[in-house]
């Protein structure tokens, strides 16, 4: 049998998920910062704001950044880790796409 590889070994997706998680850490330091600074400059450019838009604004931006760091980092997880090579086409001889 197989020794597993990629996610499939405990050891390794241990290793993999601890760096995926180490570097949403930094990501979201990055996206805090970014929200304070986008407060900061509307504070400069408008003036006093109102606590709603203060919210909406940091939220907004936030999780926007967030996000595309989680996907990001998921594409870049599933791809680094062998994961997207396991993949089974079970159509790849019947249909034409253009390859």
């Amino acid at each position: 049998m197989d020794a597993p590889h990629g996610l499939d070994d405990p050891e390794y997706a241990a290793f993999a998920w601890g760096r995926y998680r180490r570097i949403l850490g930094w990501m979201a330091m990055a996206a805090a910062a970014a929200a304070i600074l986008a407060i900061l400059v509307l504070w400069h450019w408008l003036g006093w704001l109102n606590l709603t838009v203060i919210l909406a604004t940091t939220l907004g931006i936030f999780f926007t950044i967030l996000l595309g760091a989680m996907l990001m980092g998921l594409m870049f997880l599933s791809s680094g880790t062998g994961h997207d090579a396991q993949v089974e086409d079970r159509l790849k001889g019947e249909m034409e796409i253009g390859d």
